[in-house]
């Protein structure tokens, strides 16, 4: 990727935030101009991130420029508006790698910088760690802050108050800002806010407010009276009442991209001690109008044409899986008005946007609360509500102990439509759905499906229907193999697979999920038999007995986590029952896969079709020939 020449002057001659810090602060607007730009034009080459990123440059410019990074620590939540950070970090020329496999990680990395003091890619996590910081700074006896950039979607999460409840209570020199882009309150940006967050920074307030305290807390009726009367009048301008009490000094709402009046309040809030609350105000998608607009759109876009604002879609072979989600629960709740809808934050990726619509009494977005999500979910079922939870894989994970406890233990029959789960690709390790079998199967009470179609991922969801108890449908990101779609709803049994085709080699493929496509292929190359698991949990036990006891070997396929997953379920079975035969388990190996395409992130965790194919063909060549015989001789 080339940038069009001396297009970015004094971009170019950032190679670090030292370099930054070097500039006058009358620059500083010019560089958050060319940073915006720059943004835009690397983005719209490769796609990304993009609208959080737009909206916090002058807030990446302005932290950069005060505090003494890498030594200061900042901590970035999410990481969708890191990118500017990037830039300003000695990354500027391999921006149009990210995301891409060997390229820059789509998050703040550890591994990838000095700059990147936390690793993120969940929301809310960045005050903990922050937190964590600013302890650590003060037990060592360095002289360090830690600053924690945080969205107004991050803290609506849990998480995100447990931390500021606790630093609240603490000494630690830490600082929150909250980078707030909901355009509700924008009314409240400008001149005047500007001023009283100048102003509540500043020394003259600090020296009042604290001598106020030592004067009037030996007196406490006066004292009382003095602090309600401060929060009184704060509460009438500003909304930093809540973070008050919890213990933070709290400063704000600023225009978040007003950069030289960023720095002057930055500098002042650096000279304060304890916790301090930063509460900024910016625009999603800010300098480019057609991001503006509509930032749900442009928060990820791929490839675009930045005169125009088209994004470049690829051709799509079908409807996602997650679509064909969306269509379902359409179709489920028109029939069966007990459905409720739940997912934390996720509507557009989770395929609900026209349920939300069509049955907005019956949509529940939680914001980004999954552990709320599946307890909420709890709840409805307890009343006799069919809640369905969709929820991505990564995800699911932070609501662990709410799915054992609230619901399978009270055997609730709550629906998880359990998406992205596998490989997803350009979001990276933070987002692969490697795990969900793993920490599902042993869950009792779960039922576990696995769609290996877009049909059968249709009829699975309404078979979890019309259970009792809970039940999970999981299925990858992307389309399906093509499978037409039918109308009517079918429950399938529970607990029973499908043997596609018999093979006469002596080997059994049994296969979960979208593993059956490839599988399919390498059956019919070696004439072995091939089963469509289509349950994780419960498994056809009799079927899998029956097998061993026609077949040499058993290779498992699956898109999960090799420990712990479907095919260690089948060792299980086979060594309780004294059945022992050659089995190969492939499934994603024991690392983390990195950013790329879904395609790459398959071909390195070994389950593409030529990994598969070579696996397969070097481990049956190793089987002793005298175990090795056709189906039916003797």
């Amino acid at each position: 990727m080339t940038s069009p020449p001396n297009a970015y002057p004094l971009l170019d001659a950032i190679e670090s935030p030292a370099d930054l810090r070097q500039m006058p602060v009358a620059k500083l607007p010019e560089v958050a101009q060319e940073l915006r730009q720059f943004l835009i034009h690397t983005v719209s080459t490769r796609g990304g991130h993009f609208a959080a990123g737009l909206g916090a440059v002058e807030l990446a410019v302005a932290l950069h420029y005060v505090f003494d990074t890498p030594h200061d620590r900042l901590v970035w939540d999410v990481g969708h508006q890191a990118y500017p950070h990037k830039v300003l970090t000695g990354r500027r020329d391999r921006l149009h790698t990210i995301k891409q496999p060997g390229g820059l990680a789509p998050f703040p990395t550890r591994s990838e910088s000095e700059y990147d003091t936390f690793g993120v890619g969940h929301s809310s996590t960045s005050i903990s760690a922050a937190l964590g910081m600013a302890i650590a700074a003060g037990r060592l006896g360095e002289s360090r802050r830690a600053v924690a950039i945080i969205g107004d979607g991050a803290m609506t999460a849990g998480m995100a108050f447990e931390a500021l409840n606790h630093a609240g209570s603490l000494p630690a020199d830490l600082l929150v800002i909250l980078n707030d882009n909901d355009m509700s309150i924008s009314e409240n940006v400008g001149a005047l806010s500007n001023y009283f967050a100048a102003a509540l920074s500043g020394r003259v307030y600090r020296h009042l407010r604290e001598g106020g305290k030592k004067v009037l807390k030996p007196i406490p009726p006066i004292w009382e009276l003095a602090r309600r009367s401060e929060e009184h009048l704060k509460g009438m301008v500003l909304p930093g009442t809540l973070f008050e009490e919890l213990g933070f000094n709290y400063i704000g709402p600023m225009d978040g991209h007003d950069v030289r009046a960023l720095v002057t309040t930055l500098r002042n809030v650096k000279k304060l001690r304890g916790p301090q609350f930063l509460h900024v105000v910016t625009r999603k998608g800010k300098g480019y109008p057609p991001a503006e607009a509509d930032p749900i759109k442009w928060h990820g876009p791929g490839p675009f044409d930045p005169v125009s604002g088209t994004i470049f879609k690829e051709a799509a072979s079908g409807p996602s899986y997650s679509q064909i989600f969306g269509q379902w629960l359409c179709d489920m709740a028109e029939r069966e008005p007990r459905i409720i809808g739940v997912t934390p934050a996720m509507r557009e990726g989770s395929g609900l946007v026209e349920f939300s619509k069509r049955f907005p009494d019956r949509y529940f977005d939680v914001a980004i609360a999954e552990q709320h999500a599946v307890t909420f979910a709890a709840g409805l079922a307890t009343e006799g509500l069919k809640p369905v939870v969709a929820i991505y894989s990564t995800f699911l994970q932070r609501a662990y102990d709410q799915l054992i406890h609230d619901v399978a233990l009270q055997n609730l029959p709550v629906l998880f439509a359990v998406d992205r789960a596998g490989l997803v690709g350009s979001d990276g390790a933070t987002h692969q759905g490697s795990y969900d079998l793993s920490y599902l199967r042993c869950i009792p009470n779960l039922v576990i499906m696995a769609p290996s179609d877009e049909n059968e991922c249709r009829q699975m969801l309404y078979t979890g229907t019309t259970l009792c108890g809970p039940s999970v449908v999981r299925y990858p990101r992307g389309t399906g193999p093509g499978v037409p779609l039918e109308k009517a709803f079918t429950a399938l049994p529970v607990g029973r697979a499908l043997i596609k085709r018999e093979g006469r080699c002596g080997l059994a493929l049994l296969a979960f999920g979208p593993m059956l496509e490839p599988a399919t292929r390498i059956a019919e190359r070696l004439d072995a038999t091939l089963v469509n698991m289509r349950f994780v949990k419960p498994l056809d036990e009799s079927l899998i007995l029956d097998l061993a006891g026609r077949h040499r070997a058993f290779i498992t396929l699956e898109e999960n986590a090799v420990q712990g997953g479907a095919g260690s379920a089948i060792a299980e079975l086979l060594a309780a029952e004294g059945v022992s035969l050659p089995l190969l388990q492939i499934g994603i190996p024991d690392r983390f896969i990195e950013h790329g395409s879904r395609d790459s992130c398959l071909s390195a965790a070994g389950l593409d079709a030529q990994s598969l194919n070579a696996t397969v063909e070097r481990w049956w060549s190793l089987q002793p020939h005298d175990r090795i015989r056709s189906v039916g001789s003797a």
